[in-house]
Formats: structure tokens, C-alpha cells, sequence
């Protein structure tokens, strides 16, 4: 019987540093042993702006993880995000010789090598290259079609790349802790490994993960990735525009718009006026009227659900049969359901996993979404391993040990 397993996932936030660490057990369920969590500094819509006050912030995580698991840490697995990061689709397709009738595995892996091989800037790496599915003379496989009958087999991929000297930089974090790097994985694809099961790919399901300083998203159809990708726009932008508004504080435009905002529009919910009071710093008494603050937190939010909207493959958001699943901090603002439902006229979840135990109630807050998937993501990657058949989940680019 297979042993159990301890997998770390890392996420670098805006906002926030979260390390989890899992246990995946023999029978494939999953138990979370612990969590350090950290305030972040020095991290700018997702990437790393001062390396030091990163690099103390994941240290504080790292050791407040260990000390909750009662676990030594020697290798996490790291999400990474910024609007540097991009996915791509690309198809390979191979003509089979006239003398071959029938696909064999040297077939298919030529076809793949093609379909990988998608133009990236000189500066770009590749995160991850995602097997979607594959066509034998048009007609659609989900499984591998070799020793069927043939003459033209096409293989689509889903590609991921990024600047690699960003990257590098996130992994340098946390080496120089004495830490490993198992795996760099792109937020919302380890984010989606959290909030979609299987079936909820099948029907269709776009994953829509607003942080501080980026949202994420995920599009699956037909139980394939068919988009990811990142916006350089989060929560702590709709605070910035409170405070230039308002005049108030950045941290009291943040307590403002979680207390009191409301994105969806509903003009009911946004009659009469909020008072600030005076405070120990001396800001003097102060009235906000709830119509402009929810205005200006509709405004924002409906930029980001629009943009992300945009960026997916035309005539793709009809296909979602399952619907939107919200994850991240930032999608706990009131009204952001309705808000999202308006732009999308899909239905709306928010983003859980039932089948992770030893999970207390703060753990299941959406703003753990990331890291918890890492640990799905590692647990995968595991089975894959395993059964010698990865569907391109493993990375191109050889981070490798130190």
C-alpha cells in the first residue's frame, strides 16, 4: 500500500504569503496539517518589488507553517502570477506516411512535440504545457488514440509561459531559505484543481480568482483547459479609488469598502450615507455617501469581470454550462454574485473542496483557494508519476533542485 505523502504549497500574494501543508494519504484523501499565513510586503499585483521584505514575509509564513503542522519543510510547491504570464492554444498536426494506416506512439509523440513548439519571446519560459485533446482525421478523442486507424492526427495544447527572470526571482525567495522548489504552477491552474471537480469541467466551468492585486482565471470546457490567464487589477485597486475619492486613508478606505460596499448595482442598498468617525490619528468626522462608494466598487469590479470577458475565446462563455466559481479574497465583497451574474448570465458558486479534511472554518476562507490547490496540484502530479501517462501537467522548463 502506498505511504502517505506531505506536499507544501506556497503562494506569494499581493496581499498576503500562505504556506499550507497537506498530507495526502494512501486512500488519495487529503488532510490539511497546517497553515502560516503572512502579510505581505514588497509584492506588486503579484510579482516581487522588494526582494527583502519578500523574502522576510515568506519566512514568517514558513515558520509559522512549521510550527502549526509540526512538520520541517524542505520543499514547497510555488504558484506564481502577473500579467507577464500568458496561455496560448496550439494544435500539432501530423500526416501519417502513406505506407502507415494505423497511429503508433511515435506518431503521437511527433504530434505533440509540434504542438508544444509555440513561438515565445527569447525572455519567455514555459510553465506548463496542458494536453486538451486529440482529433484523428477531425473527428475528436478524449483518450489516446494510438492503435486506431488513420490519417492525419492533430494534438491540441494548452501552453503557459512567463518572463522567466520574474519567475526566477520567486524561486531565489525561497531557496535561499533552504527550501526546494518541487514545482512552479501558474495560480488559477492550481486554483482549479481546488475549486472544479471533474464533472463541473465536463459541463463547462470559467474559474474567476480576485486577489489584492490581480485576478486570475481558468476556462474549462469540455473538461479541458481552454484559457487562463491574468489581469494586473484586484481588491486594493478598489481601495486606491475609495481613497482618491474619499481623501480617507488607504486603511480605512479598505475597512470602508469591506464593511459597508457593495458591487451590484442594486439601488436599494445604496441609500443614505455613512459616517467615519474621528479617530486616534486625528482624521476629523466624516460623511460618505453610500451611492458614490458603491458606484465606485461597481465601477472597478465591473472593469476586471469585463476584461477577463474579453479575453476568452469568442462565443466560449455560452458554452459554461456549470457556471463562474469566485475564489480569492477580494470575491468575498458584497454584491460581487450579482455583479458577476450580470456580466456573465451564468450561474454563480463560490469556490470549495468537500473532499479535504482536518480543514478549520478560517481555512476555507477563498482567499486560501491557491494554496489548498497546490496541494491537489502535487497530489496529481503524484498519480501522473505514477502511471507514467502525464497529460502535461509536469513542467518543460528544468527548475530542478538546488
Amino acid at each position: 500500500m502506498a505511504r502517505a505523502r506531505i506536499h507544501v504549497g506556497l503562494e506569494i500574494g499581493t496581499s498576503k504569503v500562505c504556506m499550507v501543508v497537506g498530507e495526502v494519504r494512501s486512500d488519495g484523501s487529503v488532510k490539511i496539517l497546517g497553515l502560516g499565513t503572512s502579510k505581505s510586503a514588497g509584492v506588486r499585483r503579484g510579482e516581487i518589488s522588494d526582494y527583502a521584505n519578500t523574502k522576510e514575509c515568506v519566512d514568517d509564513a514558513l515558520v509559522k507553517a512549521e510550527e502549526a503542522s509540526d512538520v520541517e519543510i524542505g520543499s514547497v510547491f510555488l504558484s506564481v502570477t502577473g500579467s507577464h504570464i500568458v496561455g496560448m492554444n496550439n494544435t500539432g498536426t501530423y500526416r501519417l506516411p502513406e505506407n502507415e494506416k494505423q497511429i503508433q506512439p511515435e506518431h503521437l509523440h511527433e504530434a505533440k512535440e509540434i504542438a508544444k513548439d509555440v513561438h515565445i519571446s527569447p525572455d519567455h519560459v514555459c510553465l506548463h504545457n496542458i494536453l486538451r485533446s486529440y482529433r484523428v482525421d477531425g473527428f475528436e478523442h478524449s483518450s489516446s488514440p494510438v492503435g486506431l486507424f488513420g490519417k492525419t492526427l492533430e494534438v491540441d495544447f494548452h501552453v503557459v509561459a512567463g518572463i522567466g527572470t520574474r519567475i526566477q526571482n520567486s524561486i531565489k525567495c525561497v531557496r535561499e531559505l533552504q527550501v526546494d522548489v518541487d514545482d512552479v504552477v501558474f495560480a488559477p491552474i492550481a486554483t482549479a484543481q481546488f475549486a472544479l471537480d471533474r464533472s463541473t469541467r465536463e459541463r463547462g466551468a470559467l474559474l474567476i480568482d480576485i486577489g489584492g492585486g490581480t485576478t486570475d482565471y481558468a476556462l474549462y470546457l469540455k473538461g479541458a483547459i481552454v484559457a487562463s490567464g491574468c489581469i494586473p487589477a484586484g481588491g486594493e485597486h478598489v481601495t486606491n479609488d475609495i481613497h482618491m475619492l474619499t481623501g480617507l486613508p488607504f486603511s480605512r478606505a479598505e475597512t470602508l469598502k469591506i464593511k459597508e460596499g457593495d458591487a451590484s448595482g442594486d439601488q436599494s442598498r445604496s441609500v443614505g450615507g455613512i459616517k467615519i468617525p474621528v479617530d486616534e490619528k486625528g482624521f476629523s468626522q466624516q460623511e460618505v455617501k453610500r451611492e458614490l462608494l458603491n458606484e465606485v466598487i461597481r465601477q472597478r469590479m465591473l472593469e476586471i469581470l469585463e476584461l477577463v470577458k474579453k479575453r476568452l475565446p469568442p462565443g466560449s462563455v455560452e458554452q459554461i454550462g456549470t457556471g463562474v466559481f469566485l475564489s480569492g479574497g477580494s470575491s468575498l465583497m458584497r454584491g460581487l454574485d450579482e455583479l458577476t451574474h450580470q456580466v456573465f448570465r451564468r450561474a454563480i458558486y463560490r469556490a470549495q473542496a468537500a473532499e479535504i479534511s482536518g480543514v478549520q472554518a478560517n481555512f476555507k476562507d477563498p482567499q486560501f483557494a491557491t494554496a489548498l490547490g497546490l496541494i491537489r496540484y502535487a497530489q496529481l502530479a503524484d498519480v501522473e508519476k505514477q502511471n507514467s501517462s502525464p497529460r502535461g501537467f509536469g513542467r518543460i522548463w528544468p527548475f530542478g533542485k538546488k
